[in-house]
């Protein structure tokens, strides 16, 4: 399972619409969406992506027994409960739910999770929880952060981020920030990196405070302290090219760090890597 995109710039406004639970965006917000989109060419490759994911999934499944990987999307068809039913139709007996995010947090993959669970009704079905200690997702980090930094000045420090949630979560003991925290200390002491921290990126536009710091933030603060000549983000948070890496960093962090007079870069996105989906792998397959 995955977040969804609109397929097409026709398709923005419902797209929308749905994120924000059936309230139609205002005009402003709508046109600052369709900004965003039109920045990294019209639309996000995400839909692409994600299917040469689930091909990858279904490939190395393949070899552990007999299993049919099906897409489903949260936002955007084909929906969640599309991929269920699918499955349940061409004869499925247990269905196994993972979203292709690493951490878990009742406000993500639990949402995923409800949706999936009672789409499959009667069917016997279990959700792979999270996969963000998984040594082959740890592995495709690492290298890319070896990388990237030695493209950079020596001075760089690396920001691992994920999408930020509402800041409520913290105080009601949700696993989400630990885990993430968890990954970037594993992949730096892998890749070798001994200055590090944690960051957040593309908060909603709600009301309520969201976790922070936000990646903006940090630029600002890294280039005011004026110790360090470049900063690394590893966005260990996604797995794949989409508007909150394509816009958020490469458009947006991308032009405060310019602005900031910091050497800026992202680590490559993970996409269809064989290890990335030897990971999605094996959590599935350890729940049969």
């Amino acid at each position: 399972m995955a977040y969804g995109t609109p397929a097409s710039p026709e398709d923005v406004e419902a797209y929308y619409t749905h994120v924000r639970r059936g309230r139609p965006p205002t005009a402003e917000q709508l046109a600052d969406l369709q900004r965003r989109y039109n920045a990294i060419g019209g639309t996000s490759p995400l839909l692409e992506r994600t299917e040469a994911q689930r091909r990858g999934v279904q490939g190395a499944l393949d070899a552990r027994g007999s299993f049919s990987v099906a897409l489903g999307m949260k936002h955007a068809p084909p929906f969640i409960e599309q991929a269920v039913t699918g499955l349940v139709d061409r004869g499925a007996t247990r269905v196994v739910g993972v979203v292709l995010a690493p951490h878990y947090s009742r406000l993500s993959i639990g949402e995923y999770e409800e949706r999936a669970r009672a789409a499959a009704g009667d069917i016997e079905f279990a959700m792979v929880p999270s996969w963000y200690d998984s040594p082959p997702y740890l592995d495709a980090l690492a290298e890319r952060v070896q990388k990237a930094l030695a493209t950079l000045p020596e001075r760089t420090e690396v920001v691992f981020t994920a999408h930020s949630l509402p800041a409520r979560i913290v105080d009601e003991g949700d696993p989400y920030p630990e885990q993430l925290r968890w990954t970037a200390e594993t992949v730096a002491g892998r890749a070798g990196v001994d200055r590090w921290r944690i960051g957040w990126q593309s908060a909603g536009r709600t009301p309520e405070p969201w976790i922070g710091p936000d990646i903006l933030a940090i630029l600002d603060e890294i280039a005011a302290r004026g110790s360090d000549q470049g900063v690394l983000v590893c966005p260990a948070g996604f797995t794949s090219d989409h508007l909150e890496i394509l816009y958020d960093l490469d458009v947006d962090a991308t032009a405060r760090a310019e602005k900031l007079g910091l050497a800026f870069a992202r680590t490559d996105s993970l996409n269809d890597d064989p290890r990335l989906c030897e990971a999605v792998a094996d959590a599935v397959a350890g729940l049969v």
